[in-house]
């Protein structure tokens, strides 16, 4: 009878130590489940991580990008600035030809008019026609030098005309770069601020899994010590 009760408390320890053989056994397939989920969040996170950084690259070359096409536009402005002022001085040069022609039509008519003065007076008489005399080498000198300035501001005027015609033409295709500049420079001011939401998002997304991890290890640390007590 005494070695039927020990086997019989026997058996109970048996089935006592199989039980907790089989909570052990739980314990270690919930605790293989976790940390497997905790490695998958690790992965997560360096792939988050890499992500990040991959965006800070491509928003620093956006910025260069934004930079570099700021600088352009200022340069373009100024040969826009002196575009403006070639074509003003080409303007004054214009308004002093047509004076300069003016001068030359009021010179000829004030001729004219010195020509049907009266002479009544002898001296007058004699002087005008000394001057009578020396008026068609007079008249050929002056001709010739209103030929010389006509043919020179006609060839200035010409040469100006061509200026601002090209002057003109460039401030036009500046103009056109100019606004194909704006609105490439408002894409990527777009685009950066995509990429910035983007960014600011994965991070939430990353604090997010930083306390996801630091919840696992914490339950991770307690089921150590439930299966080191255990």
């Amino acid at each position: 009878s005494t070695i039927e009760s020990q086997r019989q408390e026997l058996q109970l320890l048996i089935a006592e130590q199989k039980d907790r053989d089989e909570v052990l056994s739980d314990i270690v397939t919930v605790h293989q489940s976790q940390f497997g989920a905790w490695e998958d969040n690790w992965q997560k996170i360096l792939t988050l991580s890499e992500q990040c950084k991959l965006l800070k690259d491509k928003l620093n070359k956006k910025n260069e990008i934004i930079k570099s096409l700021i600088k352009r536009l200022k340069f373009l402005e100024s040969q826009q600035n002196d575009s403006k002022t070639m074509i003003e001085n080409t303007q004054k040069f214009k308004e002093l030809s047509q004076k300069v022609t003016h001068s030359t039509v009021c010179s000829q008519a004030l001729q004219e008019k010195n020509q049907r003065l009266p002479c009544s007076v002898s001296e007058q008489s004699v002087k005008t026609s000394q001057l009578q005399a020396g008026e068609p080498e007079l008249k050929l000198k002056v001709t010739s030098v209103d030929e010389v300035i006509l043919e020179t501001t006609t060839s200035k005027f010409q040469k100006q005309e061509s200026a601002l015609g090209a002057a003109k033409m460039e401030e036009f295709i500046r103009n056109k770069e100019k606004q194909d500049l704006k609105l490439r420079l408002d894409e990527l001011i777009l685009e950066t601020n995509k990429l910035k939401d983007d960014f600011c998002e994965k991070m939430r997304e990353n604090s997010k899994e930083q306390e996801e991890i630091i919840h696992l290890k914490q339950e991770n640390d307690c089921l150590r010590q439930e299966l080191a007590l255990a």
